[in-house]
């Protein structure tokens, strides 16, 4: 008796965002798209792609087995095929690139767009770069290889070259016909770019401006000509915060000399910020950069991520235990200090960090900047102190509960001393780095908790030797 085919159990509906939040319900339909892919039941599979967005299609394909995830793509449309590759993480790109024959992944590359088509290139190995190269017409391999060439985290490694472009001297008519001759190949043609015959930018005209223009109106009077812009050389992050200031749909990008070589779209402007975002948060923790994100990271990339900076602590660390060390006297005759010891350098720490996320993201975003210190100073120590005031209140119930009125002084002065500290530090570590040229998000985290727990302890245990008559051997 033959086996009755089981029952397809796809989703014949969009799948729920929230899916994509659950690592564990998103393998569980990745499974199941295997599934049906190795018992050749494609047309249930290509039914189910039909109603899933490309980018949905992207991380399912990002959850399943290399060779599954080459026979799904096949299923796909071939004008989709590119599009949903462009969404797919970087490893999986570099597996599926390497399980296709070269002939196969030149047309897929020709089918992507400019920008994609070079981070693709950039991350294959350099004997899969020559292979590849050969199935691309001439202007396609002459415009990855200017595309790939622009240093890694500048503008230029993040253009397009698929951009819409007009002459001054065209009639509103001609524009619109130009436009609608260009947008199939164009990342957008709501921005379109005007140049001269050096491809010289000149100006920006929207196309809702040209909509509403006269017949007899041209480019050239309609025009913005003194568009917001950027250097190819410049970093990927002021495009970024460009984009977002002004609001715009794309960013021209230009070389030395004027000419336009490319622009940056809204979209991978956001990429860029979430980068920066998640750099600077990997910072705050003394966590170096990972490839990739952390589900694909390996053992080693994730040791030599964190290793270094724990390192360097644990030697920072030694300086509080040398000032404990030095009061041996103070703290036997006064052993209730003890209990004390971990909320005051922990009060400390956490002052500092909350100042200097403060200060991190406020340079950050341009709303601080390093001329802003003495300012920013004179504020903080007010805040500081009021901090300290009130946690000393608060400490102080505990002192008198757990030590005599003596060691209760103490602990609440420590307590002003500390936060206060730990406030100034927090706010000041990121101005000193910056100052440097040096990344500020590094003064976040673990490095300010370091330094307030050493100035902790000489703090609390240098008032206790004061006020309890003792001196550190």
């Amino acid at each position: 008796m033959t086996e009755a085919k089981t029952e397809t159990r796809l989703p014949d509906r969009r799948i729920d965002p929230e899916t994509f939040e659950d690592t564990e319900a998103l393998d569980i339909v990745a499974a199941e798209l295997a599934l049906y892919l190795r018992r050749g039941e494609f047309g249930a599979v290509k039914g189910f792609f039909v109603v899933q967005e490309v980018a949905d299609i992207a991380g399912l394909l990002d959850h399943m087995e290399t060779a599954d995830a080459l026979v799904a793509m096949r299923q796909l449309p071939a004008a989709d095929q590119a599009e949903t590759f462009g969404y797919l993480s970087p490893s999986t790109q570099v597996a599926l690139s390497e399980a296709m024959d070269r002939k196969q992944l030149a047309r897929l590359m020709g089918a992507m767009s400019h920008d994609e088509r070079a981070d693709l290139y950039n991350v294959l190995d350099p004997r899969a770069q020559e292979a590849v190269l050969p199935g691309l017409a001439k202007a396609e391999r002459d415009d990855l290889r200017r595309l790939a060439s622009y240093p890694e985290g500048t503008v230029g490694s993040i253009l397009t070259s698929d951009y819409a472009t007009l002459r001054p001297e065209m009639t509103a008519p001609q524009a619109l016909e130009a436009l609608r001759q260009q947008a199939v190949d164009s990342e957008t043609v709501y921005s379109a770019y005007i140049v001269d015959d050096a491809h010289r930018l000149l100006g920006v005209l929207s196309l809702r401006e040209l909509l509403v223009a006269r017949a007899y109106q041209r480019v050239g009077s309609l025009m913005d000509t003194d568009p917001v812009s950027l250097r190819v050389d410049a970093d990927q992050s002021d495009a970024a915060r460009l984009i977002a200031r002004y609001d715009l749909i794309a960013l021209p990008v230009l070389d030395g000399e004027g000419r336009l070589v490319g622009i940056v779209t809204q979209d991978d402007a956001m990429d860029v910020a979430e980068e920066e975002a998640t750099e600077d948060i990997y910072k705050s923790s003394t966590v170096g950069p990972i490839e990739g994100g952390v589900r694909e990271a390996g053992f080693l990339s994730l040791y030599r991520a964190r290793i270094a900076w724990l390192v360097l602590l644990v030697f920072g660390n030694i300086f509080s235990g040398a000032g404990i060390a030095a009061f041996e006297d103070v703290i036997a005759d006064n052993l209730p200090l003890l209990f004390f010891l971990p909320l005051l350098i922990g009060s400390g720490g956490n002052a500092g960090a909350q100042s200097a996320t403060l200060m991190v993201r406020a340079l950050a975003t341009g709303d601080v900047r390093r001329g802003d210190w003495f300012q920013m100073l004179s504020r903080e120590m007010l805040i500081g102190l009021a901090l300290g005031v009130t946690m000393a209140v608060a400490v102080s119930a505990i002192g008198l509960v757990r030590a005599t009125p003596d060691v209760t002084m103490v602990v609440a002065a420590a307590m002003i001393a500390i936060v206060l500290m730990g406030a100034l530090i927090g706010m000041s570590l990121p101005f000193v780095l910056s100052s440097f040229d040096l990344d500020p998000a590094t003064a976040s985290g673990p490095l300010v908790a370091s330094i307030c727990d050493v100035m902790g302890v000489l703090i609390y245990f240098g008032m206790a030797s004061l006020v309890l008559n003792s001196q550190p051997m």
